[in-house]
């Protein structure tokens, strides 16, 4: 009967109460304890749990500076990795780009395919490259044009010889083509705008097509550029056609040179360059300068603009009753972002 009296109730409790450990203790004792306190590192964190948006844009500036040195300390160390190694050195790795990992067309022209010269043979371009015919291009705009549109056509008619400006008020375009064809100009091309900027480029090859539409984009003028040289001068320039590599990109290619005529004058070092790239055309306009055997200097003259292929139809233009080549479907066509189409 004594064990279930008030001395066994104590002694139950006692078991069941937890010992008090020595780091416990020393925790208790507070700093003037001798045992040593471990390390306490802040909790790991992103920025976008920082609060304060001017703090936050700092620390974003920051993190990003020790990145690049990181960057370029690994590159430094790598660069000398392969001097000390000369000839030994592995590879270079090809880094991966959307470009490079391009989905392959069926249609991508061999220059050795004997179709593709026949073709080229026969086409409305044959004449200009069999040297039958001279380049002369009329320029004109949309209706009522506005200054910018009337300086970029200006701009664009002084690195395109033999090139005239006419600025059309309400005359339809199946009034123009006529006209054109009478006087021999060989390519007919169209400047629209859209809110005071110029947005769009209609380019029609005389007297049987074809007409491509392209939507413009990224216009800059001489006054708008940075490190611009002087006017360009009356010389013939030199072209330069980038990545048209399929038939569609080998037929905007060859109507891009049919504005161009044959012989270049190298003294005026004026050159053109049609750059396509995931099927945006970049328009540059250089004069270069041979620094020596190795180095050359580059100096852009302007206008500058991109190009969008939209389509491409037979025949002169003809926005009713026209028959298409070609014609871009974003919702069917850009389905990956790695397919292209010239």
């Amino acid at each position: 009967m004594a064990e279930n009296g008030p001395q066994a109730k104590k002694q139950k409790k006692m078991k069941n109460k937890p010992e008090v450990e020595e780091t416990d203790v020393a925790e208790a004792a507070g700093p003037s304890a001798e045992q040593p306190q471990a390390a306490q590192f802040p909790p790991t964190f992103s920025l976008s749990e920082i609060k304060n948006k001017q703090r936050r844009q700092f620390m974003f500036m920051r993190l990003k500076q020790e990145k690049r040195k990181e960057k370029l300390a690994l590159r430094k160390k790598r660069k000398k990795e392969r001097a000390a190694l000369g000839d030994k050195a592995p590879p270079k790795p090809v880094p991966k780009t959307i470009e490079n990992q391009r989905v392959y067309d069926e249609t991508t022209v061999d220059p050795a395919d004997e179709e593709v010269a026949l073709d080229e043979a026969i086409d409305e371009f044959a004449p200009y490259f069999n040297k039958q015919t001279t380049p002369k291009i009329l320029i004109t705009t949309s209706d009522r044009p506005r200054g910018r549109t009337v300086r970029f056509t200006e701009q664009l008619s002084s690195v395109i010889p033999n090139s005239d400006v006419y600025y059309r008020r309400g005359l339809a375009l199946k009034k123009v083509i006529p006209q054109c064809i009478s006087r021999d100009y060989t390519d007919l091309i169209i400047i629209n705008e859209d809110r005071k900027v110029p947005n769009g480029l209609v380019f029609c090859h005389l007297p049987d097509g074809p007409t491509a539409h392209f939507k413009m984009s990224n216009v800059r003028l001489r006054k708008e550029m940075k490190r611009k040289g002087k006017e360009p001068t009356e010389h013939k320039p030199e072209v330069i056609l980038n990545n048209f590599t399929t038939r569609l990109g080998h037929s905007i290619g060859r109507m891009f040179a049919s504005l161009y005529p044959h012989d270049p004058q190298f003294t005026g070092r004026q050159v053109a360059t049609f750059h396509n790239q995931r099927d945006y055309i970049f328009f540059r306009y250089h004069r270069y300068i041979f620094k020596s055997e190795k180095k050359v200097g580059i100096q852009e003259l302007g206008p500058r603009f991109t190009l969008k292929l939209r389509s491409l139809q037979k025949g002169t233009f003809d926005s009713k009753y026209g028959e298409y080549e070609w014609v871009h479907k974003r919702h069917e066509m850009d389905t990956s972002r790695r397919k292209f189409h010239l």
